[in-house]
């Protein structure tokens, strides 16, 4: 008879800690410490995709897509988007890496997880603007304001109004359309 309150009392330690987990993991995430305000982790402890991705183009967080998706990206560098993006085999297996472990589906942070909400298990996306989540998002901006605005160009070009998505803050309350200004 004494074996169910031990039985009880096992099942109520593993119920609190699974509720402590979750708590740290929404206030810390899953790769340590970070600003509640992040949207997504933003892009850190990876100089070599600062230089390399970020020279072209806004060095887009990890996070915004799946595992499956960087590693598809990384293996056609020869025709990235219609431009010639190889890299040194070294600089390739690191740059991959990082981007893999840091990818929506393999971390924890508010952003990448509605992100991944709207990708079905099969599907391996390449352009972070043609997500469902990402075109939600943003379809009730006239075109005038991203396609028509010489400034912005495109969904892709976040840090035109963006201001904090460098840190992985892309939160409406930071956002500054060029030569329009705040957008409510």
């Amino acid at each position: 008879m004494k074996k169910q309150p031990l039985i009880i009392g096992w099942i109520v330690a593993t119920v609190v800690l699974a509720c402590v987990t979750r708590v740290y993991a929404d206030e810390h995430g899953k790769y340590g410490e970070h600003e509640r305000s992040h949207s997504v982790l933003p892009v850190n402890k990876s100089d070599l995709y600062q230089s390399e991705c970020g020279s072209c183009h806004f060095a887009y967080q990890p996070g915004l897509l799946p595992a499956r998706s960087w590693q598809k990206m990384m293996s056609g560098l020869d025709d990235h988007f219609g431009d010639n993006a190889e890299l040194s085999v070294k600089s390739k297996t690191e740059i991959s890496a990082y981007l893999q472990q840091g990818a929506a589906d393999e971390q924890y942070a508010r952003r990448s997880d509605k992100f991944m909400r709207g990708i079905s298990s099969g599907d391996v996306p390449l352009r972070i603007s043609e997500l469902p989540y990402m075109q939600r998002k943003h379809d009730e901006i006239p075109t005038r304001f991203i396609s028509g605005n010489p400034q912005v160009g495109s969904l892709a070009n976040c840090v035109a109004c963006h201001t904090q998505a460098a840190r992985g803050n892309f939160d409406e309350d930071s956002v500054r359309i060029p030569n329009y200004g705040r957008w409510d």
